[in-house]
């Protein structure tokens, strides 16, 4: 079966109507969906930026969250522009490296973004990750510590090295057959890539 990895950031607006879409879109290709969580922040200072291009370029930002508006219309989405934008993703990105063949990986991603845009709580909150863990019925105290053990923080600090290594400047990326597809709007068209096609 053709494999889609999905490389994906918390803090990511885009990630957010992607994360909802991918597991859809691939399905009904037959593809399968690999979630990689990554840190932006290492990547974009690599670029100079200390913070989201949609911050540091005003004009981006306010085209971009016009544009969150009709995508998250459009896919039924709720969407409320949080009161701190970006948010710090981090122990959630921790949780979500734990264990890639986690069957609750997906679920927990996508309720963590719906906390972030679409309600706008701090994702950056332990208790807020660990009520999310408990809606899923899974042990909140227990994942959170095993999140946290130095282990765990340097898979995600080598998968966000990994990300880098691949050439991914930002979040959503998709990545088929060695091919980078950057966007939520790139999603079919990475879903249909065939090498040499």
């Amino acid at each position: 079966m053709r494999r889609l990895q999905f490389w994906f950031e918390f803090a990511s607006t885009y990630s957010y109507v992607a994360a909802f879409r991918v597991e859809r879109v691939a399905g009904a290709a037959g593809v399968t969906v690999d979630w990689k969580p990554f840190l932006l922040g290492p990547i974009f200072r690599d670029q100079g930026w200390n913070d989201s291009p949609f911050n540091v370029y005003p004009a981006k930002g306010r085209y971009m969250w016009r544009d969150m508006e009709r995508l998250c219309a459009a896919e039924g989405l709720p969407l409320k522009r949080p009161s701190q934008f970006p948010r710090n993703g981090l122990i959630a990105a921790r949780v979500a490296t734990l264990e890639e063949a986690a069957p609750w990986r997906a679920e927990f991603a996508r309720r963590i973004y719906a906390a972030n845009f679409g309600d706008d709580r701090d994702i950056g909150d332990p208790v807020l990750v660990g009520s999310v863990l408990g809606s899923l019925g899974l042990p909140a105290a227990e994942i959170l510590e095993a999140a946290h053990i130095r282990e765990n923080k340097e898979r995600l600090r080598l998968q966000t090295e990994e990300a880098v290594r691949l050439g991914i400047f930002g979040a959503p990326t998709f990545i088929v057959d060695g091919e980078l597809f950057w966007g939520n709007d790139r999603l079919e068209q990475a879903v249909a890539w065939r090498e040499h096609s």
